[in-house]
């Protein structure tokens, strides 16, 4: 076992990196903010419960971590934006890079499944 001070540490380190991506996800097209924030969220609540609360709370953020964590709710609004932005960027991945023909195809089948996984969710 490690001692508690470095598993504090180490849930903090995960919730800070998180919320950073989640920070870079708000501008950056194609980087997804709210998964960023769940596991932000999900790590302070094990080592840096203010941190959690805060995100909890925050007016923007917080209603939609509070219903996935009491649901698993995806907002419909949230499931076509995610699906439109998968379904591009597959088709960029197909069309547009060089990339080898199994990631071709390999990484757009795993945005289908995730879309599949996800329209699955319950909704607002």
């Amino acid at each position: 076992m490690l001692p508690r001070p470095l598993v504090l540490l180490l849930w903090r380190a995960l919730a800070l990196a998180s919320l950073v991506l989640a920070a870079i996800g708000v501008v950056l097209p194609g980087l997804p903010t709210v998964p960023f924030l769940l596991v932000a969220a999900w790590a302070g609540g094990h080592g840096w419960p203010a941190l959690e609360r805060w995100l909890l709370a925050h007016p923007r953020y917080g209603p939609g971590i509070r219903r996935w964590r009491e649901g698993g709710v995806i907002p419909r609004r949230a499931k076509w934006a995610a699906t439109l932005m998968m379904t591009a960027s597959a088709l960029v991945i197909v069309f547009a890079t060089p990339m080898p023909l199994w990631s071709k195809v390999l990484v757009p089948g795993t945005m289908a499944i995730v879309a599949l996984w996800m329209w699955g969710r319950p909704e607002l």
